[in-house]
């Protein structure tokens, strides 16, 4: 699969069904974000042997903070836990690590180590793993517009020839291509507020897994399927 013409530069994840995998066995949602967290180092692997360049999980929207608070906690304690033990070996293998999204009110120890792992696999050259955390795709267009809006007023930008290319270098993934391929798991089809303006063009697939079940077969299926298309971008078929 490797050596196929098509296979997708970007693809990014919806990871749904923790809570579902974890019902369906009579264990806690803590046993099933701990194992989907699992699953995206495996992801992460199988990606980078696959040849995919990029690969962008949606691990925390913005409308997540509703949640109970031990349910927050662990998932903070999960990110707090991925930044510890997995950077150092991102960075040994050149993967660039990359979070998008708002900083507030993550905490602020949280917000550190972030940014200093940005930094440290900032120059890799190899698979990026972007991480969608405290993210919303609606935010993400607002804030995009303020900060257009605080540039014209300083006269930095002309908005009358201010084109798409030129908004989406004040997107949060400025500089990210769009992804080629959305996967979603645990049969949900609908893409909850993720990348709404960079998934104009993008190929989906709703796989009937949960999250914690969806291992490298499952990734090299969605390829597959990605591969019978045909993207034309609003052209006509070749």
């Amino acid at each position: 699969m490797q050596d196929h013409p098509k296979i997708p530069k970007h693809i990014a994840f919806i990871m749904d069904g923790n809570g579902r995998w974890a019902k369906a066995r009579g264990l806690s949602r803590t046993a099933g974000h701990r194992e989907g967290v699992k699953r995206v180092k495996e992801i992460i692997r199988g990606a980078f042997n696959l040849g995919v360049e990029i690969v962008t999980f949606f691990a925390f929207s913005t409308e997540n903070w509703t949640r109970p608070k031990n349910e927050i906690a662990v998932l903070m304690h999960y990110l707090d836990y991925f930044l510890d033990r997995e950077i150092e070996q991102l960075d040994k293998n050149n993967v660039r690590f990359t979070v998008i999204g708002q900083g507030e009110p993550i905490p602020k120890y949280l917000q550190a180590k972030i940014k200093k792992s940005q930094e440290r696999t900032r120059d890799n050259t190899g698979l990026r793993v972007v991480l969608a955390l405290n993210y919303g795709g609606r935010q993400e267009i607002v804030d995009a517009a303020k900060n257009i809006a605080q540039d014209a007023l300083k006269k930095k930008i002309d908005l009358e020839t201010l084109g798409t290319d030129g908004f989406s270098r004040y997107l949060y993934t400025a500089g990210i291509p769009d992804p080629d391929l959305l996967i979603r798991t645990s049969s949900e089809i609908r893409i909850s507020n993720f990348l709404l303006w960079q998934l104009s063009y993008t190929e989906f697939y709703f796989s009937q897994k949960n999250w914690p079940d969806f291992g490298i077969e499952e990734l090299k299926i969605a390829i597959k399927e990605y591969q019978k298309g045909n993207r034309r971008f609003g052209g006509l078929e070749c």
